[in-house]
């Protein structure tokens, strides 16, 4: 890729990559552990609600307190050290910073936050793909109105997993199925923050240790980030989601290619062109060794005897039939990774990973009996789960997309695993977040009805 030399000569030029953070939490910490020891990169601002916590992250992932203690975004840019506010506004204005790095976590404050950031002419890192799921098209639009690139967060497994689909397409391979992997049982559908590192596989002091998020964590758990990250990933690709979801089939990463065929010839695909999650777990709760759980794959064809017969030859692992093959990412590194895209964009011009289609969505589900006057409080909590239906469905049905079942009140009685509706809550139509939304469906369905 060149992009180290690339940044050791901007480093030498005196022309680093200006970035501005905002969010200080276990990504952007990750994140934050790496950016010092890159060259041609300069983190000009951080903004957290919570200066403090901030603090407390910076010492966590080894800081010198000096590297920190600019006085102002002047001093900052003056001396070649960071800026700590919670003013995020200031950072997303300031003319020097050419890329916001989006890391809060908060879908609804992050749509806001990527839309100012367009307005004042900066690119955007994602890496609250909460947003980008409920939104990734209008924001790629928008962004793109403004001349500036929008991007999902390399490191992050929805932009690893557009990379191997990239791959598998530019070497001219059909791709029959994308997707991660996750530790996955249905019973994990009722986990809350309460539950979550009784199956994560850490205790609560270790998890407390590196600044684990149960609420964070529970939502990789209980399915909403598997359905987050698998509509990001359909929505970036072209790909589409299966009309029951996903089905979290369990095998190895050598399974990877017989399980991800066609039903017809011995896989679990209803068609081929989908995205789906590999689980690391049996149907029993036994661990598969040699499992897929931390990484990210693709699955493509051999489309004629010549490619089965090179698979052969050099004894690649497929499916039975010698016809499907499989790539796939071991492991995914989350913030450490994230200098891939910062590079990408502030080098050379390209995304890493972007909405180009609304084939899927995630939507709010109930995790219990949900009554009304409830308020939801989003992935990963108590009242909800996500689960990932066509897009089609969703803008059909009303449904309301997990990335905003935050903070908003049930008006009438939802049972236990029932899709929510819009017509089921109240919102604030002033957020931003719930107008974008809006424009996005109604955008997709006067574009259904003219097809």
């Amino acid at each position: 890729m060149n992009f180290f030399k690339m940044l050791q000569t901007r480093e030498a030029n005196g022309r680093p990559i200006r970035v501005g953070l905002i969010g200080a939490g276990k990504f952007g910490s990750m994140y934050l552990a790496q950016v010092l020891k890159t060259p041609g990169v300069h983190l000009v601002g951080i903004a957290d609600v919570a200066p403090a916590r901030a603090i407390e992250n910076l010492a966590r992932v080894g800081w010198p307190s000096e590297r920190h203690a600019a006085k102002s975004l002047d001093d900052a840019l003056g001396n070649g050290t960071t800026h700590l506010t919670d003013d995020w506004r200031a950072v997303v204005a300031r003319p020097e910073i050419g890329i916001i790095v989006e890391c809060t976590g908060n879908p609804i404050a992050a749509i806001e936050h990527c839309l100012v950031a367009f307005e004042h002419g900066k690119d955007v890192i994602n890496v609250t793909v909460e947003a980008d799921a409920f939104c990734g098209p209008m924001l790629a639009k928008r962004a793109k109105a403004s001349n500036v690139l929008y991007s999902l967060a390399y490191g992050d497994q929805p932009a690893l997993t557009c990379e191997l689909v990239d791959w598998a397409r530019a070497c001219g391979f059909p791709v029959v199925a994308a997707g991660r992997g996750h530790k996955w049982l249905p019973a994990y559908r009722k986990s809350t923050p309460e539950t979550v590192w009784d199956h994560w596989g850490v205790t609560a002091e270790q998890a407390a240790l590196g600044g684990m998020n149960p609420k964070m964590f529970n939502a990789f758990l209980d399915g909403s980030k598997p359905a987050i990250e698998s509509a990001a990933i359909a929505n970036a690709t072209g790909l589409d989601a299966a009309d029951d979801g996903l089905s979290f089939p369990p095998g190895s990463v050598d399974d990877i290619a017989a399980l991800m065929r066609p039903k017809a010839e011995g896989g679990v695909l209803s068609r081929k062109g989908l995205v789906e999650v590999v689980s690391s777990l049996r149907p029993d709760g036994t661990p598969i060794p040699n499992d897929i759980r931390k990484g990210v794959w693709v699955s493509f064809e051999g489309d004629t005897e010549y490619i089965r017969r090179c698979f052969k030859e050099y004894q690649v692992i497929t499916d039975p039939s010698g016809r499907y093959m499989s790539s796939y990412k071991k492991w995914h590194l989350i913030g450490l990774e994230l200098g891939i895209s910062v590079a990408s964009i502030g080098l050379r011009r390209e995304a890493t990973g972007v909405a180009t289609a609304f084939n899927a969505d995630a939507v709010a589900t109930a995790k219990r009996d949900l009554k009304a006057g409830e308020v939801l409080d989003g992935e990963g909590g108590y009242t909800v789960f996500g689960k990932l239906v066509p897009a089609r469905k969703s803008l059909a049905s009303g449904y309301l997309p997990l990335g905003l079942a935050h903070g908003i009140k049930l008006v009438r009685d939802i049972r236990s695993d029932e899709p929510i509706a819009w017509q089921d809550v109240s919102w604030d139509t002033k957020l931003p977040a719930f107008a974008l939304r809006k424009e996005l469906e109604a955008t997709f369905a006067r574009a259904s009805a003219a097809e």
